[in-house]
């Protein structure tokens, strides 16, 4: 169900018009992972159809894929209640993920007999940008997406 959408934020314009964002509040059920895939996707096309952005079959991919790890963790890892924000600015998407566990997640040291636990690592070759904010109460993940098939140079990594 979404929390607002469409604020005021200087920093996620979409051409000049308004901003392009919209907010979750995603249930402690197990079918809240695929609901925020979902809200991923139809925010996605909306941004495409709507306001005629160039939403790639790649962003479009690894938009669901970060959602479904950072979603996951928050679920595994926090007690309480999940915030998901979508933002859209002229060349990315960002996915926030806000939860009430305080403590800052880290990757893993590689070791290839692990199963399991690759989700931060994931999401890290996979975005952008990726930071994490404590807040007064838990944190905040943002990961952010190039729309385009061919992300900034500034990328962390490829899919």
């Amino acid at each position: 169900m979404p929390v607002g959408s469409e604020a005021d934020d200087g920093d996620c314009t979409v051409s000049g018009d308004r901003p392009l964002r919209a907010g979750f509040a995603l249930g402690g059920d197990d079918g809240c992972i695929a609901d925020a895939r979902h809200h991923a996707v139809t925010f996605l096309e909306e941004a495409r159809t709507g306001h005629r952005l160039d939403v790639s079959a790649r962003a479009m991919d690894l938009t669901q894929l970060v959602v479904s790890e950072l979603v996951t963790n928050a679920r595994k890892y926090a007690p309480g209640p999940v915030l998901m924000e979508l933002r859209v600015t002229a060349d990315s998407v960002e996915v926030v993920v806000w939860d009430s566990d305080p403590t800052v997640p880290s990757a893993r040291a590689v070791d290839p007999s692990r199963i399991g636990q690759h989700g931060l690592e994931i999401v890290k070759a996979v975005s952008e940008d990726l930071t994490v904010r404590q807040e007064p109460v838990g944190k905040r993940i943002t990961a952010r997406i190039a729309l385009s098939d061919t992300p900034a140079s500034g990328a962390r990594g490829r899919a």
